[in-house]
């Protein structure tokens, strides 16, 4: 039986430190998001109890509240779109001759391309007349 060697895959240096590096900086990042959330559940039971005796005050302040600020991003998006549309519309005026003279140079291209087939067709009809004739 032939001996098969397995070759051991050594990570390399620089995977080495990024590990050494990324793993105390990840374990504190996590250890930082579980004290928040620990924070954020502390800080939910103490205040429940009084947005339940406010809910009939700050319900509707916060339906008015959010209601104002999406009008007012509302207002402010349908504001921009207006200005770019008018930005638009007068660049497009601005190269509206240069387009027409583009429309036009076109069509004449394909009425002179029109032509010249007209004519080779009918120069073919011709010489398949006179073909026919002899």
């Amino acid at each position: 039986m032939a001996m098969v060697e397995h070759q051991q895959q050594r990570p390399s240096v620089a995977k080495v430190l990024a590990l050494i590096t990324l793993l105390p900086v990840g374990g504190g990042l996590l250890g930082l998001s579980g004290v928040t959330l620990a924070f954020t559940v502390l800080g939910l039971a103490v205040a429940t109890p009084l947005f339940l005796l406010c809910s009939p005050v700050l319900l509707p302040a916060v339906v008015v509240i959010s209601l104002a600020v999406m009008g007012f991003l509302a207002s402010g998006a349908m504001g921009l779109t207006g200005l770019s549309s008018l930005s638009w519309i007068l660049d497009w005026l601005k190269r509206l001759p240069e387009l027409i003279e583009q429309a036009k140079r076109r069509m004449g291209e394909a009425a002179g391309h029109a032509t010249q087939r007209a004519r080779e067709v009918g120069q073919s009809a011709q010489s398949k007349v006179q073909e026919s004739g002899r």
